[in-house]
């Protein structure tokens, strides 16, 4: 049985320590309520240029290069990553130097110095991270999904931010939305992996006793309306044509969430799986095809995304209005009810063996203020599953007042998918 112990700072900083003694490597986390769902138009995408910033220098480590040069001689995996709602540091290391890791993550968090030529410098790095993007359809489709369901709000930004927004980004935008959302209520520190609980607890104390007490900036609530299936076309002169096909859903905290998982994976969650089956077993129209359930504090979806030849685009995607027609209608059978269980829960239990995969595990139901359960009882929520519960969840999700298609591909118009965009 995983177990974890919850602390809570005087600055009101949460900790949250997941000891594994048979781990070899040791991971660090912070995480804080800081994302492109937290920004204005003007600043969209200074989440994201924040996080860079942080690895630029700090008041102890005044440049880049120190810090790089004392991780790697950690022998480090180290990165960040900002999300919608969600910005992370992390480090992975062995466990004896574990306290050096949590030091240098702690130091960039905290005492960033946002140096003038390194944010210039950085602006043509992340505009770089964007051109790249641009060149990964695969990827820019969701973008598309996410601006098609959500429009001109937050939930429909860009994460990276618009190439002039971050052109146009000062020195006072970054600082100031750093004060308004890195804050001591706002954050999670995370350690998974094999170490000493008393003492990194009091190095965690001692490290982050700084932390701002500020009041932390709510976000915007996410507002949806839509009434008839929508559709987003980008013409590109790609090899493969790039589709996601979804439906709005509901939030993270909705009791059902464990059912629109095994939604997902009979739809699409593996080989054995009915879109797989279909779409690339049967018509050998794509290489990639799969379905997910994104859930976020006041949204979500469940989509399909795959990568097609051209010529069977729109059969494609008649395929999986098919798929879900029949999943609203028609009973799941006993049989594919415990595979798509059992595949659910051998991936999950699978992807945990990390000690980093622990910490995001146990940081993000902290962060967003969820009950922390541990492995072993989301597997026990997935397995109380019934073919009823998928029935009732497909039937409250997949209907036409949600449908929205998003298509990137060689076409001169997206006629052809407009016909066919409805349940």
């Amino acid at each position: 049985m995983h177990q974890f112990k919850k602390h809570i700072l005087k600055n009101g900083l949460r900790v949250i320590l997941a000891p594994n003694p048979q781990s070899l490597a040791t991971t660090a986390l912070v995480l804080v309520e800081a994302g492109s769902e937290y920004e204005t138009k003007k600043i969209n995408g200074v989440s994201h240029f924040l996080e860079h910033l942080c690895f630029k220098g700090t008041k102890k480590r005044p440049s880049p290069m120190i810090i790089a040069s004392e991780m790697e001689s950690l022998g480090a995996v180290y990165n960040a990553f900002t999300s919608n709602e969600l910005t992370g540091y992390f480090t992975k290391v062995s466990p004896e130097k574990i306290d050096a890791g949590l030091d240098i993550i702690a130091d960039m968090y905290l005492n960033p110095i946002f140096d003038e030529k390194e944010i210039e410098k950085e602006k043509g790095v992340i505009i770089e991270e964007i051109n790249m993007y641009e060149d990964m359809p695969m990827r820019r489709v969701q973008e598309y999904f996410s601006e098609l369901l959500y429009g001109n709000q937050p939930a429909g930004w860009l994460v990276t931010g618009e190439k002039q927004n971050i052109k146009d980004m000062t020195k006072a935008d970054i600082v100031n939305y750093r004060k308004a959302h890195y804050s001591g209520k706002a954050t999670v520190v995370v350690v998974a992996g094999s170490f000493d609980e008393k003492k990194m607890l009091e190095k965690i104390e001692k490290l982050f006793a700084d932390t701002p007490i500020s009041k932390k900036t709510a976000k915007i609530k996410v507002k949806e309306s839509q009434k008839s299936p929508q559709l987003v076309f980008k013409h590109k002169d790609s090899d493969q044509t790039h589709l996601i096909l979804g439906v709005r859903a509901f939030d993270m905290y909705d009791k059902r969430k464990y059912i629109i998982e095994i939604l997902s994976q009979i739809l699409g969650g593996g080989m054995s799986s009915r879109l797989f089956q279909k779409i690339r077993g049967e018509m050998g129209a794509a290489y990639y095809v799969r379905c997910g359930a994104d859930l976020f504090t006041d949204h979500g979806y469940l989509a399909v995304s795959a990568g097609v030849d051209h010529t069977k685009a729109d059969a494609v995607v008649e395929a999986i209005l098919e798929e879900f027609n029949k999943i609203k209608n028609e009973s799941v059978g006993a049989k594919e009810l415990e595979r798509a269980k059992n595949h659910l829960i051998g991936n999950f239990l699978i992807g945990l063996e990390t000690s980093d995969a622990q910490a995001i595990f146990y940081g993000q139901q902290e962060l967003f203020k969820e009950k922390i359960k541990v492995p072993e009882q989301t597997a026990k929520e997935i397995r109380k599953v019934t073919a009823a519960d998928v029935m009732k969840v497909a039937k409250d999700v997949i209907r036409n007042g949600g449908l929205n298609l998003a298509v990137i591909g060689p076409f001169e118009n997206a006629q052809k998918f407009d016909k066919i965009l409805k349940l």
